[in-house]
């Protein structure tokens, strides 16, 4: 007999929430419950990235309490049994990846094992189970910083990916926390098609999925969710964007600065990049039909085909908007805006969720949570679907 469990995955660049509690998190938490209200999913997986933000030194305790906020919500108190991990040990500079994850299991939902690591064996989930610190050690658990040899022309940074292993009902699935490096510098991004960030982090992902579909566990049907930081072809949309315009380097030696200015209308500035900056005067184009047209410049993920799927985009780029409560529909002109957070899936996961017809309940949902409040300079993605198991 045919059994559906309604899922909901959820991804979230948190940095900024640290930096900004008062301000803005009260608004994100709200957002996120209403969320699983509308959704009302049996098991929740959230995972976070930056965890503590850049200043996580002084900011983990705020982000300790920051999950113990949603884990004793009244919103969560239907949910009977919790899992938890969050790598705040940032004093192990070798290892600290700044991931958590957080899952949660509806009390309707009776038939659900988790995967030990060490002794290779599924065990039924009970209660509540808390990692804070390291992670080292704990068998339920895989996670594991990128190499320093991965950019070594790069600083190395808080980057990795976490692993948990389930079977829910008859279902197996691994669902991995990842986050992949950013582009530094605008100025770099823009010279090359594709740029060397995006080299780096294809050859980042493809490690990712090489070690969870290794021979040292057997292979399962996976989700990989988190911020992959994909960008745009910034060579190709520039070129795109500024057709009609005549181009100015400012810097003797190292270019500081590129400046378009369109040819009539007293040369007025188009669009200006520099490291950190990528002013564009037409914001709006990102915004239009959800970015549909710049979906074609969207080309990180083209690359894994054969192994990865994911549902349609129909959302605006998730980055980077706004710190400003004021302006939740605005992107910051630090970046250029690009779907960085993402739900990915293996072949055999994308056949179990799409499964389920209209009469049988939801639909698959693919969306931001949050898109008209302001939650910091990522939106979370949510990914609601019904996994299709069987009883036996």
């Amino acid at each position: 007999m045919e059994t559906f469990t309604d899922v909901l995955l959820v991804t979230a660049n948190v940095g900024s929430l640290f930096d900004n509690v008062g301000e803005i998190q009260n608004g994100w938490l709200e957002e996120l419950y209403k969320t699983i209200q509308k959704y009302k999913p049996q098991f929740i997986a959230l995972h976070f990235q930056e965890v503590g933000g850049k200043d996580y030194m002084v900011n983990m305790d705020k982000a300790e309490n920051f999950f113990c906020n949603i884990e004793s919500s009244e919103d969560m108190k239907e949910f009977d049994r919790t899992c938890i991990y969050v790598d705040t040990q940032f004093q192990s500079e070798d290892n600290f990846t700044a991931l958590g994850c957080m899952y949660f299991i509806h009390r309707s939902l009776k038939n659900i094992h988790q995967y030990d690591f060490n002794v290779k064996d599924f065990k039924a989930v009970a209660g509540h189970t808390k990692y804070v610190g390291s992670l080292d050690g704990v068998a339920t658990v895989e996670k594991e910083k990128f190499p320093k040899d991965f950019w070594p022309d790069f600083k190395w940074s808080r980057k990795g990916f976490m692993r948990t292993r389930w079977i829910i009902h008859n279902q197996g699935l691994d669902l991995v926390n990842i986050h992949l490096f950013h582009d530094a510098s605008n100025l770099i991004a823009v010279n090359s098609s594709p740029s060397i960030y995006s080299a780096n982090r294809k050859n980042a992902l493809r490690y990712v999925i090489d070690r969870v579909s290794d021979s040292r566990y057997a292979a399962m049907p996976f989700f990989l969710f988190g911020d992959f930081n994909f960008r745009l072809d910034t060579l190709a949309l520039v070129q795109h964007l500024t057709i009609e315009a005549d181009v100015v380097k400012d810097g003797s030696y190292d270019v500081e600065k590129i400046i378009f200015e369109e040819k009539d209308n007293d040369h007025q500035v188009l669009l200006q990049i520099e490291e950190k900056l990528f002013a564009y005067v037409h914001q709006a184009v990102f915004r239009k039909d959800n970015g549909r047209a710049l979906l074609k410049y969207d080309k990180e993920v083209k690359s894994f085909q054969d192994v990865i799927r994911e549902e349609d985009i129909t959302f605006p780029p998730s980055y980077p908007y706004s710190e400003d409560c004021c302006q939740p529909k605005q992107y910051m002109n630090t970046r250029c805006p690009a779907w960085c957070d993402r739900i990915l899936m293996s072949h055999t996961a994308n056949d179990f969720i799409n499964g389920r017809g209209d009469n049988d309940g939801q639909s698959v949902a693919y969306n931001t949570i949050g898109p008209n409040v302001c939650m910091g300079d990522h939106k979370p993605v949510f990914l609601s679907f019904s996994l299709k198991t069987n009883n036996h």
